[in-house]
Order: C-alpha cells, then sequence, then structure tokens
C-alpha cells in the first residue's frame, strides 16, 4: 500500500483523485457499456442469423453508452465512494432505469418494432455483468499499482481499529490509502503492521499539514463527548471530511436511518427490520429458488459423481439426514453428503467417554478438529464444502435458504440465549457470514453475532455477497473441517 513520498506529502495521483478517479470510471464504463452491446450483438446475430440485426454508429457509441453514464453519475458512483456489495446494486438499478430509458426512446423514434427483443435482453445482462467485472478489475488494478486511492489519516489504534481497517483495506469499492495513524496508547499490532505510527491525537494538525491529506478517520469508541468535538472543530477547518466509527454495540447499522432534529443539535435514528416486510420475504424466496434450480442443473453431473465416490469408498448410504432447527424453531432433515463411518453417532458417544480432552472439544463448539469419524472421500467433501451440496434440496422444500444463519441442532439452542429470537426468524442458509467469515476458526459466540447481525441487516445484495465470497473462502479452504 502506498503512503507518502520521500517529501511527505501525498503522491500527485492520490492527493487528486477526487478528479482524476472519476475521468478515468468514465472511460472504464463506456468502455464496459460498448462491450456488453457489442457481446448483445454478436450473440444475438449468432443464435438468429436472418434476419441480421444491425445498429448504428450513433445508437451504439453514443446514445445507448450516454444513456448509462447519466444514470451512472446520478447514482454517485462516480463521486462517492461505497463498498463493492452497495457499487453492485447501484449499478443493478442503473442497469433498470437504463434500458427502461432506451426502450422508451426506441419507441418514441419509432424504431422499437425493427430491434431485436433477444438483443434487448442480452444488453441488460450483460450491461449489468461487464459494468460490476470492469469496475471490480479496474478498482484491483488501482489498488495494487496504489493509484486513484483516497489518502486517509486514521485516529484510533485499538481493537475496534483493527477489526474496521481490516474490512476496509479488502473492500474494492472504497479505495482507501491510509497514511499512518496517531494513538495516544498502545497500539493494536494488526494497526502497527498496516500503516506507521505519525504520533498522537495532539499532532493532528501538524502532520495533516505536513502531508496534505485531506480526509480522517476516527475510530477511538472510548471517546468522549468532549474529545469528539474538540477533534471536529481542531480539525474540520484543515480537511475536507472527519468520519467517525462510533460505539453503537450490535445495533443492525445497515437498516439504520438517521434525521437531525432541532436545526441539527439533536440527532434521531430509527432502525428498521428489512425482513418483517412480506415483499422482501417473497423477493428471498424467489431469490433461492430460481438460484438453487439453476444450481441443481449445472451441478447435476458433480452429484453424480460425488455419490458413486462415496458409494464406492465405505458401505453406507450416500447421503446423510441429520435433525437440525429451522425457522421458527421447527425441526427438519438436513441433508448432506455422508463424509463419515455408519454408526457415527454411536462411535462419538464412545469417544467422549474415553477421552476428557475430546469431550471438552465437543462441549466448546460442537465439532471435532481431527475426527476419526471421517472417511477418506469425506475428509475431502468436509474440506471443500461439497459435502454441503444436498443442502440445496433443502432449499427446494422450504426448509432451508440459500444464505442464512448456520443450521444447529437441538443441543445447541440453549448456546444462543436471548439471540435464538433472530435465529428464528429466518430460514437457516446453506452459506452465511459464518461460512464466509473463518467458519471453524470463528468461536462460537462470534458465530453467534454473525448471525444476530445478519438477520437483522438482510439485503438481496448483501446475499449475492455472501454467495461471492462463499465461492473465494471454499476455494481457500480457509477454516474448514
Amino acid at each position: 500500500m502506498r503512503k507518502v513520498n520521500a517529501s511527505g506529502s501525498i503522491p500527485f495521483e492520490n492527493k487528486y483523485s477526487f478528479f482524476l478517479l472519476p475521468l478515468v470510471l468514465v472511460c472504464v464504463d463506456y468502455f464496459a457499456v460498448w462491450c456488453a452491446e457489442w457481446a448483445a450483438f454478436s450473440l444475438r446475430n449468432f443464435l438468429i442469423p436472418s434476419p441480421v440485426l444491425r445498429i448504428s454508429w450513433l445508437s451504439s457509441h453514443v446514445i445507448g453508452p450516454a444513456v448509462f453514464l447519466l444514470f451512472m453519475q446520478i447514482s454517485s458512483l462516480y463521486t462517492r465512494r461505497m463498498q463493492f456489495w452497495r457499487t453492485m446494486a447501484a449499478i443493478f438499478r442503473v442497469t433498470v432505469y437504463a434500458m427502461v430509458t432506451l426502450i422508451l426512446l426506441m419507441y418514441v423514434w419509432e424504431v422499437a418494432g425493427s430491434t431485436s427483443r433477444l438483443f434487448t435482453g442480452f444488453m441488460a445482462i450483460f450491461s449489468f455483468c461487464f459494468l460490476v467485472a470492469f469496475r471490480y478489475v479496474a478498482k484491483k488494478i488501482f489498488e495494487h499499482f496504489g493509484i486513484l486511492q483516497i489518502p486517509v489519516l486514521v485516529l484510533g489504534a485499538g481493537k475496534t481499529a483493527a477489526l474496521v481497517l481490516g474490512n476496509l483495506k479488502s473492500d474494492a469499492g472504497l479505495g482507501y490509502d491510509f497514511i499512518g495513524y496517531l494513538e495516544d496508547n498502545t497500539p493494536e499490532e494488526p494497526v502497527a503492521s498496516m500503516m506507521p505510527c505519525l504520533g498522537g491525537f495532539c499532532d493532528a494538525e501538524k502532520i495533516i499539514q505536513e502531508t496534505g491529506v485531506r480526509h480522517v478517520l476516527v475510530i477511538a469508541p472510548g471517546l468522549h463527548n468532549d474529545g469528539i468535538q474538540d477533534i471536529i472543530y481542531r480539525l474540520q477547518p484543515l480537511v475536507k471530511t472527519i468520519s467517525f466509527i462510533p460505539d453503537m454495540g450490535r445495533v443492525p447499522l445497515a437498516t439504520l436511518d438517521m434525521e437531525s432534529l432541532i436545526d441539527g443539535h439533536i440527532v434521531a435514528f430509527s432502525v428498521r427490520n428489512n425482513l418483517a416486510h412480506w415483499y422482501n420475504r417473497w423477493v428471498k424466496r424467489v431469490f433461492d429458488i430460481v438460484c438453487t434450480t439453476l444450481g441443481l442443473i449445472a451441478l447435476s453431473p458433480l452429484f453424480l459423481v460425488i455419490a458413486l465416490w462415496i458409494y464406492r469408498d465405505s458401505p453406507g448410504p450416500v447421503i446423510f439426514k441429520h435433525r437440525r432447527i429451522g425457522k421458527n424453531g421447527k425441526s427438519f432433515d438436513c441433508y448432506k453428503f455422508r463424509s463419515m463411518v455408519m454408526d457415527a453417532d454411536k462411535k462419538l458417544e464412545e469417544l467422549l467417554e474415553k477421552d476428557p480432552a475430546i469431550r471438552a472439544e465437543w462441549e466448546k463448539d460442537f465439532k471435532l478438529k481431527d475426527d476419526p469419524r471421517i472417511t477418506k472421500s469425506g475428509a475431502f467433501l468436509r474440506k471443500t464444502s461439497l459435502d454441503e451440496l444436498p443442502q440445496l434440496l433443502n432449499v427446494l422444500k422450504g426448509e432451508m435458504s440459500l444464505v442464512g444463519p448456520r443450521p444447529i441442532i437441538r443441543d445447541e439452542v440453549e448456546r444462543y440465549g436471548k439471540w435464538i429470537a433472530d435465529f428464528y426468524m429466518v430460514r437457516p442458509g446453506v452459506t452465511g457470514m459464518w461460512q464466509t467469515s473463518g467458519r471453524s476458526d470463528v468461536s462460537y459466540d462470534e458465530r453467534v453475532q454473525m448471525d444476530s447481525w445478519y438477520v437483522r441487516n438482510w439485503s438481496v445484495w448483501f446475499d449475492i455477497v455472501l454467495i461471492w465470497r462463499t465461492v473465494g473462502v471454499v476455494l481457500g479452504k480457509r477454516g474448514a473441517y
């Protein structure tokens, strides 16, 4: 990650990234839309060779891209940095608005009858996919070379800072370049290894003047109101933005709305429960059915290969059923590819009776890292999480969702305590926050918190992000056993 140059100032390409980045992104987006048009045009003519579809140069090179770029600007995709999953959601809305606008223009110009509907459908799909892909690749390139990033000075290097900065650094949508941190106490190791220490809180003005940084991020939940006010009044005249990470506990911030009252001196927060609305539950269910059906069709050859391997590896059924707790506390049979020997429950009881260490490990997380009951094929399936593929059948049956809390057994209910009400609100998921955040390397208490956070902050775009992250986690085989 690029910091400051030898003279102590911000590099030119980062100092003026607020001006340079939008220009570059406009070019990236224009090329993405043009490629989407070309791909849709070529695919349509390949599938339907006659009559050949023709598109004017003005439509393909000017009007089409211009409409998309206009809505990208309206959605603040050139002026605002946001997490990449929010960027994806914004691009989806842009695609819908742009395609509707282009279709209306076709009717106004009386060319709708001569325009292929297949081309229009392909154009919508390719536009969204290409805009997301091109944006992601461009942001990763900028991040790799440390260019067109926003220089940020961090105030605070405690545990909260370590957690927050790790997430901000890995998000392709934000593009933050942390030039250093200020801390009056002993910093956490992850923060110290990420960026240099530039002094204490009292040195903020001097560092801002020396480096030219214009963005400050305060991550010090322990500060009282007087301390926060002091930082604002000291630094606001010197920088463009001051951002704060407050200590809000487990409040579902993703569904938090803010409104200033009494001339801005008082702030009121409103917390929404997205899953309390029937239409959001309906969207989630339709999303599950469509994606699961397509997934089962695409993965059917893999199902067959795995089933044959399990059958030849050890005697017994290919599919294993285990009672789990689902929505509203109802039990259901959770399907998995069998990864253990027959009579695994009986062998577990024998192990727990003979070995106190194994019993302690089991009672802690209800899992064994070196479980002697696992078969050869089962070890591979668990390491790659392929043993959970049959849960797609649970999704179609309405017992599970593609994304949600991890399905638990009856003995785990008491471990959730008061948070079990959150778990009961939704169907358990094939994947979720736990599965994409370290899996078995995550403590049980952290797992419970993740389940609660997911339920209270749900959105369909967050589901898409977790599915995307699942692919990377599975390929990396991180935390699975």
